[in-house]
């Protein structure tokens, strides 16, 4: 099981959750959000090796986010917004290319298909008016219909209450978690004993 953080915008927090040995951590490059990386300084994405350092973007301009993949060194962008096929694939074989998509009961998984050779990942959030970060789960037995092989991270709501039940999901295609709201103690700022004892439910799946 791979294991994503995600909303991280503070120095010492950054270097305490990479310790845990995420392989992925996020910083959100969208203003609209309470994560929003802003002023963070470019020194706070030289972290391990092993770490994929991952910008999040919804519906930005191609070209701010080639600026901030060069700025910060992200090895990965997560896409939240509507961004197209062809969006992804200026990306693709650069960095690894995640493109979310919020998902509720009347998700149609077949609009995937024209995505399936521009993107590395998918990952499913619970659909809201607010791109991600609101806390709150959506009906896992979805996943179910998902049957393409491009692996996904599973996104929202999940929390400590929850963890272990998604550690019990078996979808072939299931790769990893992304970690955020409800592993805080505020936005931007994780809890380290949350997050660890998650790490050591998920690390071994």
């Amino acid at each position: 099981m791979h294991i994503k953080v995600c909303g991280l915008k503070y120095v010492d927090n950054v270097s305490a959750v990479t310790a845990l040995g995420p392989h992925y951590v996020g910083f959100i490059c969208y203003d609209q959000s309470p994560r929003y990386i802003a002023d963070l300084s470019p020194n706070v994405t030289t972290i391990p090796n092993g770490v994929v350092t991952t910008g999040v973007f919804v519906n930005a301009d191609a070209d701010k986010v080639f600026e901030m993949i060069e700025r910060y060194g992200f090895k990965a962008i997560q896409l939240h917004g509507t961004e197209t096929p062809a969006y992804c694939s200026q990306f693709k074989g650069k960095v690894t290319v995640i493109k979310a998509f919020g998902i509720d009961e009347g998700f149609n998984f077949e609009q995937l298909e024209a995505y399936k050779n521009t993107v590395d990942f998918f990952l499913f959030d619970t659909k809201t008016p607010a791109h991600g970060g609101s806390g709150k789960t959506f009906d896992w037995e979805i996943l179910d219909r998902y049957k393409m092989n491009v692996p996904f991270f599973l996104s929202g709501g999940l929390s400590p209450d929850n963890i272990s039940e998604v550690a019990k999901i078996k979808h072939p295609a299931f790769y990893g978690v992304d970690l955020n709201s409800k592993f805080e103690i505020e936005p931007g700022l994780k809890d380290i004993s949350k997050l660890k004892e998650a790490f050591v439910l998920l690390i071994n799946e």
